[in-house]
């Protein structure tokens, strides 16, 4: 364990960040200065004050020698520079870097779409982002390369006047190793899962009133995994979406197909019959053995065969997901994964890094078994990239997560024409996003900027029984 001591409470979240991106192995605690003589620490710990003419930085990790760096100058630069002080003695401290530096926010991309907004030029950019943050030229220059096409993609749309729509369906076939997402048992919860859709259609009723005026650009049906409804189940919640909302100018409609043994062709040829434009067929790895360690009750053949018939069902835009520094992948099996995704030869790839999430059985299974074997590095990100370049896509979104294996980021990949809109719109937090069943979040964006939000109960019994409360939550939210 590390023990972080500071004297700025507002420094926490950052100081936390970065020591878990250094020493991902390790559990770290952030504390007000006040309480160090109450600690007798034994182990590992860093103290920080930051004071109005300079930055006081002691780090004793893993029994090594105190190291003591002390950084004088006026308040302002103190105040603006403390994070980067701190990454620059964790660098030398450690031997090692960052691929992005001192950032620890989830979205790097906004940092580059300002810049490009001010007029800024290319190069001016990438030195901003490697003087500020001490960013890597790599990544600096692919965070400056998708921000200019997520601005050409926004361009085409009225995404400042329109809103989009987030659907949650929060039942799976099984619960993945690594998620933290409001997912359930859909055995433990079929007998319930009509109280659920009633709820549901409630809050979908709510906000088509409420918004009947307004333009709504997107759709996106998420999880969990949606195609655990039955096909007449699945047939009813798209009924009552096209009877509710106005279609007229909806330019993506997507469903999270994801798990292959979810899928079958009657579920296929219900989204087609009701619209869907973009479907999600989401492997995380085409390797057998590391499936079963996962929890995911398919195989790779079944992966291939649901990816077929969803090909012959008539979608000609399917994303496919992947999972890199999954346990006991190495650049082989990662390779591998690439190379049967090539074949099947989907429009759009999501390249994920592993995040290991408190809420996740993984953390559990890191205490048990080390974290040595989740392998995540610049050669398994390389294979990925150039696998999706191969494939003629190129990189649209990115955003990063806490505790992600590496400290690299997810990175969406698609052809020309078959960019998944939504997914710039909610890393972006340019427009008003309405999201719909328990554990969802909606955003409310003004247009100085401003961002409101509304979080749904993430129980699914709690949701039923208090679905007037979190339509209630909506109704101040869009006063």
């Amino acid at each position: 364990m590390i023990n972080v001591y500071t004297n700025r409470e507002n420094y926490q979240y950052d100081v936390h960040a970065l020591l878990k991106s250094f020493y991902p192995e390790h559990d770290v605690r952030v504390y007000n200065e006040s309480e160090l003589d109450t600690k007798n620490d034994s182990g590992s710990y860093v103290i920080i004050r930051i004071l109005d003419d300079r930055m006081e930085l002691i780090l004793a990790i893993d029994d090594r020698k105190e190291y003591v760096h002390v950084y004088k100058n006026d308040t302002d630069v103190i105040k603006k520079e403390s994070k980067l002080f701190l990454y620059y003695d964790l660098c030398d401290y450690t031997g090692r870097t960052l691929p992005w530096g001192n950032l620890t926010g989830i979205r790097p991309t906004k940092l580059t779409m300002a810049m490009l907004a001010e007029g800024m030029a290319d190069d001016a950019i990438i030195a901003q982002m490697k003087a500020a943050h001490a960013v890597s030229d790599e990544k600096a220059r692919l965070s400056l390369d998708i921000s200019k096409r997520e601005r050409q993609i926004l361009d085409r749309i009225h995404y400042m006047d329109g809103y989009s729509l987030y659907i949650g369906i929060p039942f799976c076939p099984t619960t993945c190793l690594y998620c933290s997402f409001t997912s359930y048992p859909i055995a433990a919860w079929r007998k319930r899962v009509h109280e659920y859709l009633r709820a549901l259609f409630q809050e979908i009723d709510f906000v088509a009133d409420t918004y009947r005026d307004k333009i709504l650009d997107t759709i996106y049906i998420g999880g969990g995994t949606p195609t655990t409804l039955g096909p007449d189940e699945l047939a009813a919640l798209l009924q009552r979406i096209h009877d509710r909302f106005d279609f007229g100018q909806v330019k993506e409609f997507t469903v999270e197909a994801g798990r292959a043994d979810s899928i079958t062709r009657e579920k296929l040829d219900v989204l087609r019959k009701y619209g869907v434009t973009r479907i999600s067929v989401n492997p995380q790895t085409m390797n057998d053995e590391t499936l079963k360690y996962i929890g995911r009750q398919h195989t790779v053949a079944q992966v291939k065969e649901a990816f077929h018939m969803a090909r012959e069902a008539g979608f000609d835009n399917i994303n496919m997901d992947i999972i890199l520094g999954l346990p006991g992948e190495i650049e082989s099996s990662v390779q591998h994964t690439i190379d049967e995704i090539k074949k099947l030869n989907p429009d759009s790839l999501t390249v994920h890094s592993l995040a290991i999430k408190r809420a996740s059985r993984l953390s559990q299974w890191i205490e048990e078994n080390g974290i040595g074997t989740l392998r995540n590095t610049d050669a398994t990100m390389e294979i990925a990239q150039k696998g999706a370049y191969a494939l003629g896509m190129k990189p649209y979104y990115l955003y990063r997560q806490k505790n992600m294996s590496g400290n690299f980021e997810n990175v969406g990949y698609a052809r020309e024409g078959r960019y998944g809109i939504y997914n710039i719109l909610i890393n972006e937090e340019v427009q008003t996003i309405l999201a719909l069943g328990a554990g969802s979040i909606s955003k409310r964006v003004y247009p100085d900027g401003r961002i409101e939000r509304s979080e749904n109960m993430k129980d699914v019994t709690l949701y039923i029984e208090k679905i007037d409360e979190m339509i209630e939550r909506k109704r101040q939210l869009l006063a």
